[in-house]
């Protein structure tokens, strides 16, 4: 063994108080690794559990399992931006990979839109309810690592805010309530109930405590950010919110409005209204979008 190698390898275990002896005679009887181990590939193809004997429904399970390990990409790069001393050239390159996770959020809507039979799966969806793709967490841990929650509350929502809200008061007016909550009747639904009882808790308790410290705040924290920074940032926020619901949209309707049939989501919401961003009006970084529309940008 190169001297070099081992005296740094002595150095590692002696900084944390280890014999590296021991680490060394452990690597004697340590089992080459596989690719099937490392990745947990046996693991990972067992998820699927369809509820019908329709084929394309383990199309539609995979591919919102790509969506939930995306997500997952998403975040790890925005806890690094949120936990980390502000550099722009790090904040330049983590946004374009949000950006490129967001465009394969985009692209990858066509196994969904053009990859499943429109009979077998008007079928199948019935199994689903009362689930909803808007009871994703991710989704809405991603939300609370990107923006105060104030720019997660719609104008309807904004009427119903008192002058100081407290993180619960916000919570129950967020857009994304309005998935499963009539505000007329005030009546909710199981959708929203059950997925408000698993989560919010841990929803309240993550926004308390990046107050300050969220994606936003963060990039608040530059003094004369870059063109090029507050493009990226624009193209994060007008990819996530905009282009990546339209498709969304434009799936459902495919589905669901078929011959003007318009079906119910199975999660009991308005689906053409609440998907749409006009009526989410969910904007991650508000004062970039002071002197145009994020609708509009490209």
């Amino acid at each position: 063994m190169n001297d070099d190698l081992l005296k740094k390898i002595q150095d590692k275990y002696e900084s944390m108080g280890e014999n590296p002896d021991t680490y060394l005679k452990g690597l004697l009887h340590a089992k080459p690794i596989n690719y099937w181990d490392y990745i947990e590939v046996d693991s990972l193809l067992s998820l699927q559990k369809p509820r019908t004997n329709f084929k394309d429904e383990s199309v539609f399970i995979i591919y919102h399992q790509v969506t939930e390990l995306t997500l997952k990409l998403m975040i790890h790069e925005i806890k690094q931006l949120t936990e980390a001393p502000a550099e722009e050239a790090i904040f330049i390159e983590k946004l374009r990979r949000l950006v490129r996770y967001t465009d394969m959020l985009i692209t990858s809507f066509d196994v969904m839109k053009d990859g499943m039979s429109y009979e077998d799966y008007n079928e199948f969806r019935m199994t689903l309810a009362p689930a909803s793709g808007f009871q994703s967490a991710q989704f809405r841990y991603l939300e609370i690592y990107c923006t105060p929650l104030i720019n997660l509350i719609n104008e309807e929502g904004l009427k119903h805010l008192p002058k100081n809200p407290s993180t619960e008061e916000l919570f129950q007016n967020i857009y994304w309530r309005d998935a499963g909550y009539d505000r007329k009747t005030g009546k909710t639904t199981h959708t929203l109930n059950a997925f408000e009882d698993k989560y919010l808790a841990d929803f309240i308790r993550l926004a308390n405590a990046y107050k300050g410290q969220t994606l936003y705040e963060r990039f608040e924290e530059f003094d004369n950010p870059s063109e090029n920074l507050k493009r990226q940032m624009q193209a994060f926020d007008h990819q996530y919110n905009v282009k990546w619901p339209l498709v969304h949209l434009r799936t459902a309707t495919k589905y669901l409005d078929k011959k003007g049939e318009n079906k119910k989501a199975t999660g009991g919401s308005e689906w053409k209204k609440y998907l749409h961003p006009k009526f989410q009006q969910r904007t991650f970084f508000p004062k970039l979008w002071k002197d145009e529309s994020m609708l509009d940008w490209e």
